[in-house]
């Protein structure tokens, strides 16, 4: 069983080595470009980069590098003795780099980017019509834009209403936003993916995901007395939940028959 699940288990550091490295070049320099030290921005040689060594002044890396090794590892592993069914293990790995990538950009960041986006959506699409056929991927992608872009016309009340709060505290209104555009273009591809009606689940499974987290912040407002200097000025990534709710129709359909029996 070990020598078969060395297959596996490389695959996945070398696609965890793909997530880490475009999640730390690509929301800096745009492209594809050698690696830098956030702290100082001295180029990596590839050997200290791939191996996690310091940088040339001796500043430290991100504990982000082993966990997303160890967990696209741990999934690769997953997957490889569960594959994702009609997809198989490989597709199923690319979708988990593709879902990686975004995860990570967007909770460091912020921000979902084009490129990944066009990506995912060719993706998405490829791997959804081969799954479910023409038309499930395309209503599925509908469903996921029209679901997001009302969350998204929300948002915009919401985000006036906080610029006028922070206009009453004396503070320049920022350009943060409820739900970005970047959350509906995700849950398009994420519709384009999984397909009508299961992008129904993932998006809900990723509102309660930050509905969760949010309570959570909340309650911590709340014990140190912050609440009132918080409220409405914070605001989670929400990308990172709708992955995980499409993962879970991805890569463990026996829980999603058992949530969703029939």
């Amino acid at each position: 069983m070990m020598f078969e699940l060395t297959l596996p288990i490389l695959a996945g550091w070398i696609a965890g080595w793909i997530v880490n490295y475009l999640a730390d070049v690509l929301p800096i320099t745009r492209r594809l470009d050698k690696p830098a030290c956030r702290q100082c921005g001295v180029s990596f040689s590839w050997a200290a980069y791939l191996s996690f060594r310091r940088c040339p002044d001796g500043h430290g890396r991100s504990p982000r590098l082993w966990l997303v090794q160890i967990a696209i590892t741990a999934m690769s592993v997953y997957a490889f003795l569960n594959p994702p069914l009609k997809i198989g293990y490989w597709a199923g790995m690319v979708l988990l780099a593709y879902f990686g990538v975004v995860f990570v950009i967007d909770v460091e960041h912020r921000l979902i980017m084009h490129p990944t986006s066009v990506f995912g959506a060719l993706l998405a699409l490829t791997l959804g019509i081969y799954s479910h056929g023409l038309a499930a991927t395309l209503s599925g992608g509908l469903a996921g834009f029209l679901i997001l872009i009302t969350f998204y016309l929300f948002g915009i009340l919401f985000t006036k209403m906080r610029e006028k709060q922070m206009k009453m505290k004396g503070l320049e209104p920022d350009d943060e936003e409820a739900f970005g555009q970047g959350d509906v273009i995700l849950a398009t591809i994420l519709g384009f993916l999984i397909g009508w009606p299961l992008i129904w689940f993932a998006v809900i499974v990723g509102i309660f995901l930050a509905g969760g987290i949010s309570v959570l912040l909340v309650a911590s407002w709340v014990i140190r007395r912050q609440f009132k200097a918080n409220a409405l000025m914070n605001f989670i990534p929400l990308g990172p939940y709708y992955i995980l709710g499409a993962a879970l129709v991805v890569y463990f359909p026996d829980i999603l028959r058992a949530l969703l029996p029939g």
